[in-house]
């Protein structure tokens, strides 16, 4: 988009959380997604992109061809000079949808202008610079570029979003039929994301999409009705999945993870299920030795739960997040640092009835964590920190947001973690100026998160460029964040990102 003051062009910025939305298109696929496959934990500022600085050697010495910007996601069209089809899909594209495209040949230009704009070697490397909403809409502009385009190496690591009204087209009869999904077969998708959909939904998609049987690695179903016989059903068609993920799916019980689930699954998470508790955590302990990474948002689970896992899974998982499990106390926690001594990443975030005690209890018997969040447990003190820092050697990311007990003591404790690369400190309303002051030697950190602590003054902050290694600084809602001091960072920060 133009801006009317200086003319300068930024890229769209994509929502916070990854997804990519598409244009309604009349073939039901028109609003798909495409999605980053980890969703980022921090929010990031859109950047414009920028062209390398030699491209391929026919393009370094072509004065006359304008190189694009790639601030637009048009801006590669440019080169050929077509823009895309109004109204096309830029997702869900089917063989008959390639007859609507021009050919090489046809596009305008002179004959070393329209060789050059099909060149496989120059698209090849080009490529890579353009988000994945742009690679959407450059698919289109002609076979030759969609030929490239749909290589699986462009889409390693974006997932498709499909909502239950997208998988069908309306027949003139009123029927149904089932969308085709070739376009996400020859781009070679191995996840997919279905949210709103049904029993016989995923039954359908398992049917229509050529990879579904071996070449799906990765499901996630979201908001969905499945019930116990289609988790079943699915699980047992789907051979590939190693990953599974529900959220907020409501229909399905305990019974039916005691029926579906499979040994092959290294990475489960559930969340905001309302039929999840102990006897859950119970079937994903016996029924899931190679568990590597378990994500879980369940309201009922107790203590107890935490003591199920098995010594196998004891030395196969590195990653457990516990979110929002309300009902877990220092005694679950207890259990789990027995039952999983070998966690690396370990979150407890919302987990209120945590107390200091039990941070102690992670920091003495979890030595190999890397990353720690405690965001939201709001009987966390300084104390804690003492513990994390005296012996938590190896931590690299620590997460403190809505600790609203934490002050500047605590920070002074955590100026010793020479391993600290991100820290998060977001509405954490008891920091002052003289607790930042801790955090200036700290050479080893990244990123640093003050959005929301309303104490921080200009003065303080301003002392922050002393991190030179700093590569993004977050202040928002943050008062004493002005747009003097944003100018003052850019100066004297340069390499690094301030969120504002």
């Amino acid at each position: 988009m133009s801006n009317p003051r200086n003319g300068d062009t930024k890229p769209p910025c994509l929502p916070r959380n990854g997804l990519v939305k598409i244009p309604t298109q009349a073939n039901g696929l028109g609003s798909a997604s495409i999605t980053k496959g980890t969703p980022a934990v921090k929010n990031r500022l859109c950047q414009p992109s920028s062209v390398p600085a030699i491209l391929s050697p026919a393009l370094a010495h072509r004065s006359d061809l304008p190189i694009p910007s790639l601030a637009s996601p048009l801006s590669l069209a440019t080169l050929a000079s077509v823009s895309s089809p109004p109204g096309a899909s830029l997702v869900g594209l089917n063989a008959s949808e390639g007859s609507e495209q021009p050919s090489p040949e046809q596009l305008p230009g002179s004959p070393s202008e329209r060789q050059l704009a099909v060149d496989e070697k120059i698209l090849n490397r080009l490529f890579w610079y353009f988000s994945a909403c742009e690679k959407c809409v450059l698919a289109q502009v002609c076979k030759a570029w969609r030929r490239v385009l749909y290589q699986p190496k462009f889409w390693v690591g974006l997932t498709p979003v499909l909502h239950t009204k997208e998988l069908y087209n309306i027949l003139p009869g009123g029927e149904k039929e089932f969308v085709s999904l070739q376009g996400f077969a020859v781009r070679g998708f191995d996840g997919f994301c279905l949210v709103g959909v049904s029993d016989l939904d995923i039954c359908e998609f398992i049917d229509n999409y050529p990879l579904s049987k071996k070449g799906v690695k990765s499901m996630s179903l979201k908001r969905s009705t499945i019930t116990d016989a289609g988790l079943e059903v699915m699980l047992e068609q789907m051979q590939g999945v190693v990953r599974l993920e529900l959220s907020g799916c409501n229909d399905f019980t305990e019974a039916g993870l005691w029926s579906s689930l499979n040994a092959r699954i290294t990475a489960l998470s559930v969340s905001d299920c309302i039929n999840v508790a102990d006897d859950a955590i119970a079937a994903i302990s016996q029924l899931l030795p190679n568990l590597t990474e378990l994500n879980l948002q369940a309201y009922h689970v107790t203590d107890t739960a935490l003591a199920y896992f098995t010594a196998k899974q004891g030395y196969t998982t590195h990653t457990l997040r516990l979110n929002s499990c309300w009902e877990i106390t220092n005694h679950g926690v207890v259990n789990m640092v027995h039952s999983l001594p070998n966690l690396s990443v370990l979150s407890l975030s919302g987990c209120s009835k945590v107390t200091d005690d039990g941070v102690e209890l992670v920091a003495e018997n979890l030595r190999k964590l890397r990353s720690l969040d405690l965001s939201w447990c709001p009987r966390i003190t300084d104390m804690a920190l003492e513990y994390i820092a005296c012996d938590l050697h190896k931590l690299e990311e620590l997460v403190l947001d809505r600790c609203v007990r934490i002050t500047d003591t605590g920070l002074s404790y955590l100026s010793t973690m020479s391993s600290l690369r991100s820290l998060y400190l977001r509405w954490c309303c008891q920091v002052q100026d003289f607790g930042l002051k801790h955090l200036l030697g700290m050479g080893s950190l990244r990123l640093l998160s003050l959005a929301g602590c309303p104490l921080l003054t200009t003065t303080g902050l301003s002392g922050l460029v002393q991190l030179q290694e700093l590569e993004e600084l977050e202040l928002t809602n943050c008062p004493g964040a002005t747009p003097e001091l944003f100018k003052y960072f850019s100066q004297h920060l340069p390499c690094c990102m301030v969120i504002e």
